[in-house]
């Protein structure tokens, strides 16, 4: 029997012999998740790659910037519309960014 155990940060880590364990987010999300760790965007790439700080990228996604840190720190991995927001950052996000803005021509 697997004794797990949930952290105040959001991980999951195994207990064996007394120790804590981290597990990767592919071996506690189980089969009901279709989400590929290689298929999420690497949210700090992207964030540099739009030559923004933490706090300009969580401001231009409308997000916490506590979000991006753990993304970024693998606390806590994109879901969802978030993973598809950042996949489309990934291919143009200067059209992303417009859009969130409102200046879509």
């Amino acid at each position: 029997m697997q004794r797990l155990r949930l952290k105040a940060d959001g991980r999951i880590v195994e207990i064996r012999d007394g120790k804590e364990f981290p597990l990767s987010p592919s071996t506690h999300m189980g089969a009901a998740s279709n989400v590929a760790p290689a298929l999420v965007p690497e949210v700090r790439s992207l964030r540099r790659r739009a030559r923004l700080t933490q706090v300009e990228f969580a401001a231009r996604l409308g997000v916490p910037v506590e979000t991006i840190r753990n993304w970024e720190q693998g606390k806590r991995i994109p879901r969802g519309p978030a993973r598809a927001l950042l996949a489309v950052v990934a291919h143009a996000p200067e059209t992303v960014f417009a859009a969130l803005d409102g200046h879509i021509d």
